[in-house]
Formats: C-alpha cells, sequence, structure tokens
C-alpha cells in the first residue's frame, strides 16, 4: 500500500556535485551502459535503523552491495562537510569510508552528530517526515524490512 510521498530540498549552492548526482537518479535522465534510464524509481529502503537512519538507493543490487554515479565512476569524493548531522530529516550520502560516494543515501532519524565530517549532507525533508516516520516503523528482520519498502515514483519537483 503507498505510504506517501517524501518532498526533499537539495542543498545543491553548497554540494552541487552531490546534489546533481541524487537529482539525475530521481528523474531516471541517467543512463546505464545498456543505454537503459537508471535511477530510485523502483529501488528499495534496504536498512532501517530505528531511532537513527533509513537507508536507500541501491538500485543496482537492491540489498546495500550496489553503488555508481552519474560521473561514469562506482563513487566520488566527498564534496565537503560544510552541512552537519544536526537534525532529523537530513538527506546524507551513504558510504563505505572516504570518498566513496555513489548512489546510496540515508535520511536521519534524529541528529546524528557522529556522522560529521564522515557523510555529506546534501538535503533535507520539507514534506513527509511522516512517510519516514512510517518507513521507519516498518516490521523488520535485523535492519532490513521485513517486506519491500519501495520508491515507487520519483522525480523533480
Amino acid at each position: 500500500e503507498p505510504l506517501g510521498r517524501i518532498k526533499i530540498e537539495l542543498f545543491a549552492n553548497t554540494v552541487p556535485k552531490t546534489a546533481e548526482n541524487f537529482r539525475q537518479f530521481c528523474t531516471g535522465e541517467t543512463k546505464n551502459p545498456q543505454g537503459r534510464p537508471q535511477g530510485y524509481k523502483g529501488s528499495k529502503f534496504h536498512r532501517i535503523i530505528r531511532d537513527f537512519m533509513i537507508q536507500g538507493g541501491d538500485f543496482l543490487n537492491g540489498d546495500g552491495t550496489g553503488s555508481t554515479s552519474i560521473y561514469g565512476t562506482k563513487s566520488f569524493a566527498d564534496e565537503n562537510f560544510t552541512l552537519k548531522h544536526d537534525a532529523a530529516g537530513l538527506l546524507s550520502m551513504a558510504n563505505s569510508g572516504p570518498n566513496t560516494n555513489g548512489s546510496q543515501f540515508f535520511i536521519t532519524l534524529t541528529p546524528t552528530p557522529f556522522l560529521n565530517n564522515k557523510h555529506v549532507v546534501f538535503g533535507k525533508v520539507v514534506d513527509g517526515m511522516d512517510v519516514v516516520r512510517k518507513v521507519e516503523s516498518t516490521r523488520l528482520r535485523g535492519e532490513r524490512p521485513a517486506s519491500d519498502v519501495s520508491v515507487a515514483m520519483c522525480g523533480e519537483m
């Protein structure tokens, strides 16, 4: 059943490369090597940790192991750490260490200052935090949703 819409503002003035990477995966305008659109439409939130974050964006493998970027590489460098993880509803890059940003992202559920200077904040939820909380309250098996929580539609407004 549809949970609703999450509307996100991207901080393109502060982190333009990171914001553009996310934006193009929202619109599907980036093509894979076979020439097909690739992006978040149909992808899943594969990791949920209550009172911490919900994570998605692995449209390649669906399990947190896939990564790609609009820049023709699997990952790209940390743009900057100007913005801090000081509130719930922030959009930040998931990574596997320094300079490993790709398609995966997370939305904070609480302030997470221990992530400052490790993950690039590049947006915030401006409408639909209630939907984020519904995703957070999904029944889990460990950190994975017991049933799929998918992005039905995405784009640019």
